[in-house]
């Protein structure tokens, strides 16, 4: 298996930044598109905890959007040709706490999407 293959990181990083696009643009169909349209995909929020992409695009149409952030740190990495992680850091407008992002990838035949994700802020007991 090849780890981090340039044209597969390339296109990970493509479909992370596409997903970071659509969360500041509350672009709500462009996220749903993101994520596995499947009972199986899972998204851990900072307080919420979502079990299917049904659950995961109810909450979406129903929170008015995502508070702004800006990223920190972003680590992609691909194992093979077909499956990848995302780890990012961000920060929220007016806040210094650090916020986590955790995305786990898969390739599908229509284009890579987020099987599992979760999300918390440092320090936060939510």
């Amino acid at each position: 298996m090849t780890i981090d293959d340039p044209h597969v990181l390339a296109e990970v990083s493509a479909a992370f930044h596409d997903y970071e696009r659509a969360l500041m643009a509350d672009d709500v169909p462009a996220l749903d598109r993101l994520f596995a349209d499947a009972p199986t995909t899972i998204r851990y929020g900072v307080g919420e905890v979502l079990y299917g992409a049904d659950e995961i695009r109810a909450f979406r149409r129903d929170r008015g959007g995502s508070p702004q952030r800006r990223l920190g740190r972003v680590a992609i990495t691909s194992y093979g040709d077909s499956f990848a992680t995302a780890n990012a850091e961000f920060f929220r407008e007016g806040s210094d706490r650090r916020g986590r992002q955790s995305q786990t990838w898969v390739k599908f035949p229509d284009g890579w999407k987020v099987v599992s994700a979760h999300v918390s802020i440092e320090g936060s007991g939510s």
